[in-house]
C-alpha cells in the first residue's frame, strides 16, 4: 500500500516558455548523416550538469548486507510520484552530481540524504563499485548517469534508526525487495498502477535474463 502522503496530483499541462526553464531546454541539432544528407533532430539537454564533470548524476545501487544465516541481499528502492508520468514510480535512489564531487561522493550523499542509511562502496574497490557512463534516452536528451553500488550494513549504529533529510518537494517512501525477486516485485507493483523507472526495470531484467539461461544456481 501507498502512503497517503506520497501521491500527488496533476492539476494543469501547459507550454513551458524557454525562458521559464530551469532544469533543460530544447534544442534542434543540425548533422551530416553516413551518407552525408543533411538532417535535424530535436533533442533536450540538461542545464544542471556541472562544468567539470562529465556525468548528470548517479543512480545508487544499494544493496542491504545480509546479517544471518540464510537472508537473502535486498535492494533498497523508493517510490515517488513523478508528474509526467502522473502516476508514483518505483526507482533506485538517485540524484545530480554537485560541483566538485565524483559519482561516488554523491551517491554516499544521496543515500544518507534520500533513504538516512549511511552506504560505503561496495567491494571490489573502485572499478567494481561504479559502472560505466550511460545515457537514459539517446535519441530524446543527453541525459547520463553512472551507476554506483553501495553497501548498506544494518549492525551499524548510524543505520539503526534512519531518518531521511528530504528537501520540501520531496516525498520520498523507502522499500526493500529481495534481489532475486525483483523482477516478480516489478511486475506486481505495474499491476497496482505504479510507473517502473527504466533503471530498476533494467536490472530487473538483467535478473531475469540471467535466470532464464541459467546463470543462477
Amino acid at each position: 500500500m501507498l502512503k497517503a502522503n506520497i501521491k500527488g496530483t496533476v492539476t494543469s499541462v501547459e507550454p513551458l516558455d524557454t525562458k521559464d526553464a530551469r532544469w533543460v531546454r530544447l534544442v534542434k541539432i543540425s548533422y551530416n548523416d553516413p551518407n552525408s544528407t543533411p538532417r535535424t533532430w530535436e533533442s533536450s539537454e540538461r542545464l544542471t550538469r556541472p562544468k567539470d564533470s562529465v556525468s548528470d548524476g548517479v543512480g545508487i545501487i544499494a544493496v542491504l548486507k545480509p546479517q544471518n544465516a540464510g537472508e537473502k541481499p535486498s535492494i533498497l528502492l523508493q517510490k515517488q510520484y513523478r508528474p509526467p508520468i502522473d502516476k508514483v514510480c518505483i526507482e533506485v535512489p538517485a540524484g545530480l552530481i554537485d560541483a566538485g564531487e565524483t559519482p561516488e561522493e554523491c551517491a554516499i550523499r544521496e543515500l544518507k540524504e534520500e533513504t538516512g542509511y549511511v552506504g560505503t562502496l561496495a567491494e571490489g574497490g573502485d572499478e567494481g563499485s561504479i559502472s560505466c557512463l550511460m545515457f537514459n534516452d539517446p535519441g530524446f536528451c543527453n541525459t547520463n548517469l553512472n551507476f554506483v553500488h553501495l553497501t548498506i550494513d544494518l549492525s551499524l549504529p548510524e543505520n539503526q534508526h534512519p531518518v531521511q533529510n528530504l528537501e520540501e518537494n520531496e516525498f520520498i517512501e523507502c522499500f526493500t525487495v529481495p534481489l532475486d525477486e525483483l523482477w516478480e516485485t516489478c511486475r506486481r507493483l505495474e499491476s497496482e498502477g505504479c510507473g517502473i523507472d527504466a533503471r530498476v526495470g533494467t536490472l530487473a531484467e538483467g535478473f531475469r535474463v540471467a535466470k532464464l539461461w541459467g546463470m543462477f544456481k
